[in-house]
């Protein structure tokens, strides 16, 4: 998978988006597209996925989209930050996404199921009427059961519970041998875990292309265990929806939290930080265990 963007800039009206954008993305990039809200990430996406005319050239694999539309979108995973506004139903458009891609639609009913939707309760239903995190885990199933050479995902785990974007990275996981990614949002610490690489843009221009280490395992969980100087029912609710059991009257909380969701969830912690007393973790990997341990006074 080749992608490049070359001399790539884009205009609306008199307000310039995107500013000759070079950049070039191989095999193995998975690539952290940042950069504050209206700093061109969604229409440099759009360009690259042939929904915008522009000036400069893209290629896929030595393929324009805008010219070549069908043929490159059939390898292309897209996950948008805002969900189309579809009134087909489930079942229909999951048939429909498989076709259009010549992938198996079983495979995207599979991933739901492992996302922790049930396909069978909502088949009928039209997508329009689904809930945000029902529409995003039915785009992310269909995204990731195409056999694709890129994925393109727009703040992908924004409408998640921690349990399913713990599923969502062990799907990626899957992929990131073989699949070029690039995933945007507005925050890099939302998705630092899960990249090599981070471009950055500033009204329109690339001010940062850097490689970053690459050695977080997106299969790793951390045991984690949290020691509270009080109990306090606004940390309670938190804390309860990462799937935590309290013990010690609230004073004492345990769980687990996927490791690409390390600093999300520090954070989170981070809003509590007066009435933490102890943290500990504990990173269990596939191979051998890193202790990451920190405790406060």
């Amino acid at each position: 998978m080749g992608i490049c963007f070359s001399q790539v800039s884009k205009q609306f009206r008199r307000v310039r988006v995107l500013n000759k954008i070079d950049l070039d993305i191989d095999h193995g990039d998975r690539i952290a597209l940042v950069g504050s809200n209206g700093a061109g990430k969604t229409t440099l996406i759009r360009c690259l996925l042939g929904e915008y005319n522009f000036q400069g050239k893209i290629t896929v694999d030595g393929l324009e989209p805008g010219a070549n539309r069908t043929e490159v979108l059939k390898h292309i995973g897209f996950v948008p930050q805002l969900s189309p506004p579809l009134k087909m139903p489930v079942g229909q458009l999951i048939k429909f996404a498989a076709g259009v891609c010549e992938s198996k639609p079983e495979r995207m009913v599979e991933i739901c199921s492992q996302l922790g939707l049930d396909i069978k309760q909502i088949r009928h239903r039209p997508f329009n009427k689904l809930s945000g995190g029902q529409k995003q885990k039915l785009l992310i199933s269909i995204a990731l059961g195409r056999d694709t050479n890129l994925l393109v995902l727009d703040e992908p785990a924004a409408n998640l519970d921690p349990e399913a974007r713990h599923t969502f990275f062990q799907l990626l996981a899957e992929k990131q041998q073989h699949t070029a990614m690039i995933i945007s949002s507005h925050r890099l610490d939302e998705v630092a875990a899960l990249v090599n690489r981070v471009v950055e843009l500033d009204q329109g221009d690339i001010v940062l292309n850097d490689h970053v280490a690459d050695q977080i395992n997106l299969n790793s969980v951390l045991a984690c265990r949290l020691r509270l100087n009080r109990s306090s029912s606004a940390f309670a609710e938190t804390i309860r929806e990462w799937g935590f059991v309290d013990s010690e009257d609230g004073k004492v909380w345990q769980g687990e939290i996927a490791g690409p969701d390390r600093l999300r969830f520090l954070g989170v912690l981070s809003r509590y930080a007066a009435l933490l007393k102890g943290i500990h973790l504990d990173e269990n990997e596939e191979e051998g265990q890193a202790d990451v341990k920190a405790h406060t006074a």
